[in-house]
């Protein structure tokens, strides 16, 4: 059982069966010594910081990494060598063999768009809670199989938008939830854009890459470095691009917040893109939505640049969202918050207001939740109704026509066409 002697979720069983209670014990149980024992699959990029920050947390225990690059897993079991002064850390190509094993309580997914489903479930259906990386996946298919895994296997799940666990973000969707900004008209998103580059000439994957694996379910294209880098979010086999996995879902997820919306969704989505004809990339990378809610609420979807010239007179000065509401706005990103009038910012909401769950810690408040068994903030049906916003608007986009959706049956209405683009094929062997 490697650092612990009895696992914790062991100790949840335990409990549980004794009391017949819902899933809700307190850390105590597990005793002062008690460790969650975690893995990290995907270890560069996002997952190297995930990486090196569960090493700070004194009461988790990394013992593996998996990557499909052997100079990333190398590198991150050199942190975690060092971190514990041993050579302990086991390393893995494959995330199958990681999520076998049995002394492992959770694990962190930062892998690429198209994988994340499908690592997802498998974590479920060995009974690992999980950090997971935004978005979903590729498709709403992805999301909703995700979600039927975690609720079958009964495992925690924290959702990678962080900025829930952001006092800004926060605030600003308890101003707007309790009428503070009066009647909530609009919300504004400006998300990232780029620019289109040229087809890239095939090369040989570099040594220590398993690059069919790396593909995985996605089609067989020929290796380029820049298709594996970073921007693979732009790629349309393995992301929706912009509107979703290069940054828009962590803002939709929170106007989905703001407007009380984690188990439902908006109605409706239509909207305008470009989407290069050849190139490398082939996602929407400028763009204008627009979504609407059945409580009236219009969400307005938009590129960067596009949402500074829309929007002028609010002064988008970099990614950001917006909330107009009838007696004011207010303006919040990662820099800060702004609003009209002004002493909205010093407004203190009150014992008897709507509140939000609080969190000042993403990572933590996870490993509270597979400690207390108690729902995290970013949880499985919030983050499949966030995906299901950005899959709403690709398809729109796709089609040229405006489509509407049943949130309780999680269809589009009398539109086989757009129903038909919900999921798409994966490459053999991989299937959901």
């Amino acid at each position: 059982m490697g650092r612990n002697t009895l696992r914790r979720r062991d100790v949840l069983k335990g409990v549980l069966a004794a009391t017949g209670f819902p899933a809700i014990v307190p850390a105590s149980a597990f005793g002062a010594n008690s460790r969650i024992v975690m893995a990290n699959i995907g270890v560069g990029g996002m997952g190297s910081g995930h990486c090196q920050a569960l090493l700070q947390i004194p009461d988790v225990q990394v013992v593996a990494v998996c990557d499909v690059r052997r100079q990333h897993r190398d590198r991150a079991k050199q942190w975690v060598d060092a971190r514990y002064g041993d050579k302990s850390c086991a390393t893995y190509n494959d995330f199958r063999e990681v999520l076998a094993r049995k002394d492992i309580d959770a694990v962190a997914i930062a892998v690429p768009d198209h994988w994340h489903a499908l690592i997802g479930i498998e974590a479920a259906r060995n009974g690992k809670d999980m950090y997971y990386e935004k978005p979903m996946g590729l498709t709403f298919a992805d999301a909703r199989a995700m979600r039927e895994a975690v609720r079958r296997y009964g495992v925690v799940f924290q959702f990678g938008t962080q900025q829930r666990s952001s006092r800004e973000y926060r605030y600003a969707c308890e101003l707007v939830r309790n009428g503070h900004i009066g009647e909530l008209q609009t919300i504004v998103i400006g998300s990232a854009q780029y620019e289109p580059v040229a087809t890239q000439p095939a090369q040989p994957a570099p040594e220590g890459f398993d690059y069919d694996l790396w593909l995985g379910p996605a089609p067989w294209a020929p290796y380029t470095e820049l298709r594996c880098t970073r921007n693979w979010t732009l790629i349309y086999d393995y992301s929706l691009g912009c509107i979703s996995g290069a940054w828009g879902i962590h803002d939709v997820d929170i106007a989905q917040w703001a407007n009380d919306a984690d188990h439902s969704g908006p109605v409706s989505a239509e909207g305008t893109a470009f989407i290069p004809r050849d190139g490398l990339y082939d996602t929407p990378l400028k763009f204008e939505i627009e979504h609407h809610y059945a409580n009236g609420v219009k969400l307005m979807h938009l590129d960067l640049q596009t949402a500074k010239v829309r929007y002028q007179q609010f002064h988008f000065g970099g990614m950001a969202m917006l909330f107009i509401g009838t007696k004011g706005w207010i303006y919040v990103s990662r820099e800060g918050m702004r609003a009209q009038p002004e002493s909205l910012l010093h407004e203190v909401i009150g014992p008897n207001e709507n509140k939000v769950v609080f969190s000042n810690d993403h990572r933590e408040n996870f490993l509270e939740a597979v400690r207390s068994r108690r729902q995290p903030i970013s949880h499985i049906e919030a983050a499949v109704r966030s995906e299901t916003v950005c899959q709403q608007a690709d398809i729109a986009i796709r089609l040229g026509r405006k489509v509407n959706w049943d949130p309780e049956r999680e269809m589009f209405l009398d539109d086989a066409q757009a129903n038909r683009m919900l999921a798409r094929p994966m490459r053999a062997p991989w299937r959901l």
